[in-house]
């Protein structure tokens, strides 16, 4: 069924004319006449009858025209929709966040819910993997991990920040006057950790395997805090990113990079393409120009 028909049927039954009808929409009568007759010959039923004292419904006439009213006040409903979703006026937007890693994005977060109040912004704190497998499967459509990632099909990713590892213990427990600390070293002291869940722990693990080390691991925790905690304690060495180390009190405690090789937290922003929408191209607007980083070559095909 035509959506032109029903709007020109509806509006000549409101105004009761034909004459009436094309004027307001601006076409002519016998335009309006064609397609209320191409109307009733698709359903096979008179709809108006026409006399001296003007149109009346018939029976099927009425319930299309009721029926006729609610499609074309739906498809305006629709449109008007469409073109909030368009300006970022409505939407919604589904982001995946591991534990250590939000900091990072407070900044542009706040800056995403300031410039787009409408949108429905749900964030979930979760492990780096779960936040890949989440991506991958679309119940995300982005999020943050730590490098190195395993491909998956039709998922993106930017490196986004990249930090060096530190070593943190108490004043005097690390040998040498070296600005830096070796990561064969770092393996001779005990060692305070996150727990496996973290990306940074396997990534730890990772650089130890690489070089032939067995790190020994004194206790682990799902608070990095507390790792700083028990390092002050005398416990063994916590290993963090720069930005956290930033942010505790250092005082009694030498804190150095590692090397030998340096140890890098990589941070990427991923995201589904099979997911892409007007509010996430906007995330990843705003992330590109906020954050910079290392990016694929832009989607033409999802520019907005």
């Amino acid at each position: 069924m035509d959506i032109r028909s029903l709007r020109y049927f509806t509006e000549t039954v409101r105004l009761g004319s034909f004459t009436d009808a094309a004027r307001v929409l601006n076409v002519t009568q016998s335009t309006i006449s064609k397609m209320v007759r191409q109307l009733e010959d698709e359903l096979g039923e008179p709809l108006l009858l026409r006399d001296a004292r003007g149109l009346a419904l018939t029976d099927v006439g009425n319930v299309v025209h009721s029926r006729g009213r609610e499609i074309l006040l739906a498809m305006e409903q629709l449109h008007q929709e469409v073109r909030e979703t368009q300006s970022l006026a409505r939407g919604s937007l589904a982001l995946g966040m591991p534990p250590m890693i939000n900091l990072l994005f407070t900044e542009v977060l706040k800056q995403y819910r300031r410039e787009f109040p409408r949108i429905d912004l749900k964030l979930f704190e979760c492990t780096g993997q779960e936040v890949e497998q989440r991506v991958a499967s679309g119940e995300l459509a982005a999020g943050m991990t730590v490098l190195p990632l395993e491909p998956e099909e039709g998922v993106a990713n930017a490196r986004v920040a990249g930090h060096r590892v530190w070593a943190i213990a108490p004043d005097g427990s690390l040998k040498g006057q070296a600005e830096t600390v070796a990561l064969r070293t770092v393996a001779q002291h005990p060692l305070v950790l996150l727990n496996d869940d973290f990306a940074l722990t396997r990534l730890l693990r990772r650089h130890f395997a690489r070089v032939g080390l067995e790190p020994k691991i004194e206790a682990q925790s799902g608070q990095w805090d507390w790792t700083v905690a028990m390092a002050r304690a005398g416990m063994g060495v916590a290993l963090l990113p720069e930005p956290f180390v930033e942010r505790i009190n250092t005082q009694g405690l030498d804190c150095r990079p590692v090397s030998q090789p340096d140890v890098m937290w990589e941070i990427a922003l991923l995201w589904n393409e099979r997911r892409r929408s007007h509010a996430l191209n906007a995330w990843l607007d705003l992330c590109r120009a906020s954050m910079g980083g290392d990016w694929p070559e832009e989607n033409e095909a999802w520019a907005p």
